[in-house]
């Protein structure tokens, strides 16, 4: 199975890049929806936003930078204008190899990473692989990031093992072995969201990718994601994506 939460990058050899550009996005719709199938997918984010990759939700924030392997699904849930710069390439090498996260911080190195961004953008063939070659080695030269709160990690694996069942705060709360009201501040304080609407969410990006991705009847995929009720899954699509189930099924 696919890990969207890391890649591995091949860079022994330097990337041949299709595209370098400034994305503007979140002015016509508010969802978005690529698969690039064979170009690795860069961005330097400038705005805060919702990334889904193949399932697994990523939060944007400035000064984040994801990288996305070929042939994935993404769903970019925007807030407003929101623009990024970005690189598309194919990396041919495959001795040199490096495991790095899908969604990173990139602190103080992001000033000197959009510099060469947007070098990129103007240079020729050659200049632009070599700008891309080197932003894709300082982020793979970058500190790891200290893993999530540890209370954190517990609610959000129990949810993810438990989208089916009836999930309530207060048991999420009991399964990460903290009170009700010390979840809901510390889910706030390290997500900037709620522990309801992070659930909702959750239960809505697995219920696509079954939609998407599966040949499992509606009701079926309703249940598996926890909301068995086929007129609230329905409102539930709606709200969240513009479509019915029936809809997204067959856009896909």
């Amino acid at each position: 199975m696919v890990d969207f939460h890391q890649v591995t990058l091949p860079l022994s050899e330097p990337p041949d890049v299709a595209s370098a550009g400034i994305g503007v996005h979140g002015v016509a719709r508010p969802h978005d929806v690529f698969r690039l199938p064979d170009l690795w997918q860069l961005h330097l984010y400038g705005y805060a936003a919702r990334l889904v990759v193949g399932g697994a939700e990523h939060l944007i924030r400035p000064g984040r930078l994801s990288l996305i392997p070929p042939g994935a699904e993404v769903h970019y849930h925007y807030t407003g204008r929101s623009q990024h710069l970005y690189a598309h390439f194919r990396l041919p090498g495959a001795q040199e190899r490096r495991t790095v996260p899908v969604m990173r911080d990139t602190g103080d190195h992001a000033p000197a990473i959009a510099a060469a961004l947007r070098t990129a953008v103007t240079a020729g063939p050659a200049r632009m692989s070599a700008e891309v070659w080197s932003v894709l080695w300082r982020v793979a030269d970058l500190p790891q990031a200290e893993r999530p709160h540890a209370v954190i990690a517990a609610a959000t694996d129990h949810i993810e093992a438990n989208l089916a069942a009836p999930l309530t705060v207060p048991a999420i709360a009991r399964a990460a072995g903290v009170s009700h009201n010390h979840l809901t501040r510390l889910f706030r304080a390290q997500t900037g969201d709620t522990v309801v609407g992070y659930l909702r969410r959750r239960r809505l990006t697995r219920a696509l990718h079954l939609l998407r991705e599966s040949t499992l009847a509606i009701p079926a995929i309703a249940a598996q994601v926890g909301i068995p009720d086929l007129q609230a899954f329905n409102k539930a699509c709606r709200r969240e994506f513009g479509s019915s189930p029936r809809a997204l099924r067959y856009d896909a």
